[in-house]
C-alpha cells in the first residue's frame, strides 16, 4: 500500500487468473452492475458473428488450430497485466483509457462530491446511507453543476457518500483538507503495478492512495460497510485499511472502480526492505523478476531467510502489536475474509545514516570540483545549485511531520508509546522502533492489506485443488478461521520477537553509556586495596578519619561562638 511503491505488494487476484471472461457492466439497482460476458482467449477478444461461430479481432476463426494462428510476440504479453497495458511509447492505459485521463477525471469528480457534501447538514448515519449512490455527468463543455474540461465525456459515481464522510470525520479529516490533498496537485501514478494489474495513484502530500479495484471487490466493500462502521466505532485504532471513498469512473462504456484509502508506506521514507506476509510457505518467495526491481517486495520465505530469528521489539510494543493483530483478525474472520497480508516496510536507520553521509561527501566533492572548474561567471550558478540541494534536503526532513489522518501511523494504530530513538537524528515519524538480529536500528511501517477477498466458492475450490497436490496447511488460500489463526501464529512466533531492553539508544549513546560504565568500574577498582599494601591503606584511612574529626570539632566551636 501498496509507499515508495505500494503497488508492488498487491497479491495475485486469483479470480482474474482463473476467469477467461471479459466483463462489461450495466447499472443495477444497488449501484453496482450486472455482468455481460463476452468470451476471449489469449489472442484477443471474440467478436460475435454468426450463431455457433466466433471470429477473432484479427479475422481468424476461433476454431482454427493454434499452430496456424500468428504468434504474438512475447514482449506484448509481458507489457500487459490484467487491464493495465504499457504502449510502445511508454504510455499507460487501463481498460484502453489513458491513466492520465482517469487521474484528471477522478480529481474533478472528487472535487465536486466533497464540495456538494459540505452543503448537507451533519446527521446520524442511517442504514440506507450505506447503499446510497450518486451519479454526476461531466460533459467536456461543462454544465450548470460541473466545470468544462479537456477530457472525454464521463460519468462519476459516488457510493455511500454520507457514510464515507462519517469515516473521514472519524479519522479527523476535514473536508477542505481532503479536497486539497486529492485535488490541489496532480496525482502521482506508481510505476510498479500490483500483481493483478491494478493502477495506484498517490496524492502529492503522501496521505492517500487511490487504487483500482475489480467489480466483485467494490461490491464486497459496499456490503462490508455496516460492519466496518461498527468496528471503527468500537476501535478506530486498527491495522486494517482505512477506506475514505468508493467511486466508479464511466467512460466509453468502460467502468473503472476506485477506492481511496490511507497510505501505509510514506514515499519520503526509503524502505530498505518490504515484505508481504501471509503466514503461508507454499510459493511464498519473490520470483527473479520481482527481485530485480528497484524496490522489490519479498514474501514469507524471504523473510525467514533474511531474519531467521525475527525482528526484535520492546516487550510492551510487541505485546501491543500482537494484540492489535489478533483483534483485527477476529474482525476479518467474522466477515469470512481471508487471503489478506501484513505489509511490513523496513527503514534501516543505521544504513540510512551511512547513505546520508556518503551522499553528503559526494555532494561536497562534486560541488568543489564544479566550483573550481567553472568560469567565474558560472560560479554563481554552482552556488545556486548547492542552495537548491540544501533546500530540497530540508524539505524532505520536515515534510509530513504532522499527519493529516488521525491514528494513521503504525505506532498510533497499535496504541503503543515509545521514546524517540535518537534526539539528534532526523528520524521519520510514526514508525515502530525495532532492531535486527545484528543490532541495527529499524523503523517498521506496517498494516493489513488486501482484505476484499471473501471465502467464496471459487476460493473453496482453489484450496481443495491445491490441497490435493500440496500440504493443505501451507497454501495461502484457506478457510477464514484457520487462515486467521495461522496468520497470528506466524506474526507472533516468527516475525516479531520480544526483548526486555529499551531500543531508544543510538550507537553514539550506547557508546557513551559504555564509557561511563567503564569509568565507574575503573574507579571501583582503584578504590580497592592492592595486595601487599594493606598497611599503607589503613594508614590513609586513619588520616582521613582524623581529618574529618578535626573538621567536626572546628564546626562545633564556630557554632558556640555564634
Amino acid at each position: 500500500m501498496a509507499s515508495g511503491d505500494t503497488a508492488a505488494i498487491d497479491t495475485i487476484d486469483v479470480e482474474s487468473a482463473l476467469s477467461t471472461k471479459n466483463s462489461e457492466y450495466t447499472t443495477s439497482s444497488s449501484g453496482f452492475a450486472k455482468e455481460q460476458y463476452a468470451e476471449q482467449d489469449e489472442y484477443g477478444k471474440f467478436i460475435k458473428d454468426t450463431p455457433g461461430k466466433q471470429i477473432l479481432a484479427d479475422g481468424m476463426s476461433a476454431d482454427q488450430p493454434l499452430a496456424s494462428r500468428p504468434h504474438r510476440p512475447k514482449s506484448d504479453k509481458e507489457r500487459k497485466l490484467g487491464h493495465r497495458r504499457v504502449g510502445e511509447g511508454g504510455e499507460i492505459t487501463y481498460k484502453k483509457i489513458q491513466t492520465t485521463q482517469i487521474m484528471g477525471s477522478i480529481q474533478l469528480g472528487i472535487q465536486h462530491t466533497v464540495g456538494s457534501l459540505a452543503s448537507k447538514p451533519r446527521r446520524d448515519l442511517l442504514m440506507m446511507d450505506f447503499w446510497e449512490l450518486e451519479t454526476i455527468s461531466f460533459p467536456p463543455e461543462g454544465s450548470s453543476m460541473t466545470p468544462a474540461h479537456h477530457f472525454s465525456e464521463f460519468k462519476f459515481k459516488i457510493y455511500a457518500p454520507i457514510a464515507f464522510r462519517y469515516f473521514r470525520d472519524l479519522f479527523g479529516i476535514q473536508p477542505d483538507d481532503f479536497m486539497m490533498s486529492m485535488c490541489s496537485a496532480p496525482l502521482r501514478e506508481l510505476s510498479n503495478p500490483g500483481a493483478s494489474g491494478s493502477i495506484f495513484y498517490l496524492t502529492d502530500d503522501d496521505e492517500f492512495i487511490i487504487k483500482t479495484v475489480q467489480h466483485k471487490e467494490g461490491e464486497f466493500l459496499q456490503k462490508l460497510l455496516p460492519g466496518y462502521y461498527m468496528n471503527l466505532n468500537q476501535n478506530p485504532r486498527t491495522l486494517l485499511p482505512k477506506f475514505f471513498g468508493l467511486y466508479c469512473y464511466q467512460c466509453n462504456s468502460k467502468n473503472v472502480r476506485l477506492v481511496a484509502m490511507n497510505n501505509l508506506l510514506p514515499s519520503y521514507v526509503k524502505m530498505h526492505l518490504k515484505y508481504d506476509l501471509k503466514g503461508s510457505t507454499y510459493k511464498r518467495k519473490a520470483n527473479k523478476a520481482e527481485r530485480n526491481k528497484g524496490s522489490p517486495t519479498y514474501k514469507d520465505l524471504d523473510f525467514m531467510e533474511h531474519h531467521p530469528n525475527g525482528i526484535f521489539l520492546e516487550a510492551d510494543t510487541c505485546n501491543a502489536l500482537i494484540k492489535t493483530i489478533q483483534r483485527d483478525c477476529r474482525v476479518l474472520e467474522s466477515f469470512k475474509i481471508m487471503d489478506y497480508s501484513l505489509l511490513v516496510g523496513v527503514h534501516n536507520l543505521d544504513q540510512a545514516l551511512k547513505e546520508k553521509q556518503e551522499a553528503a561527501a559526494k555532494a561536497r566533492s562534486e560541488g568543489e570540483s564544479d566550483y573550481e572548474d567553472a568560469p567565474e561567471a558560472d560560479q554563481y550558478m554552482v552556488q545556486e545549485r548547492e542552495e537548491q540541494r540544501t533546500t530540497a534536503l530540508n524539505r524532505s526532513r520536515s515534510i509530513n511531520r504532522q499527519r493529516l489522518v488521525a491514528h494513521s501511523t503504525a505506532m498510533e494504530s497499535i496504541q503503543a508509546e515509545s521514546e524517540p530513538i535518537d534526539e539528534e537524528d532526523d528520524v521519520p515519524p510514526g514508525g515502530i522502533p525495532a532492531r535486527s538480529e545484528k543490532g541495527e536500528r529499524l523503523l517498521l511501517f506496517i498494516g493489513i492489506i488486501d482484505i476484499l477477498q471473501s471465502y467464496r466458492l471459487r476460493k473453496k475450490l482453489e484450496h481443495t485443488w491445491k490441497s490435493i497436490i500440496h500440504d493443505g496447511d501451507t497454501v495461502s488460500v484457506h478457510r477464514p478461521s484457520f487462515y486467521a489463526q495461522r496468520f497470528q501464529d506466524f506474526m507472533a512466533k516468527t516475525v516479531f520477537k520480544k526483548i526486555p531492553s529499551p531500543l531508544k539508544h543510538s550507537p553514539s549513546k550506547r557508546k557513551s553509556l559504555s564509557k561511563a560504565a567503564q569509568r565507574t568500574k575503573n574507579e571501583e577498582t582503584e578504590s580497592q586495596p592492592v595486595a601487599g599494601s594493606s598497611h599503607q591503606h589503613h594508614q590513609q584511612q586513619r588520616d582521613r578519619d582524623h581529618q574529618q574529626q578535626q573538621q567536626q570539632q572546628q564546626h562545633q566551636q564556630n557554632q558556640q561562638q555564634r
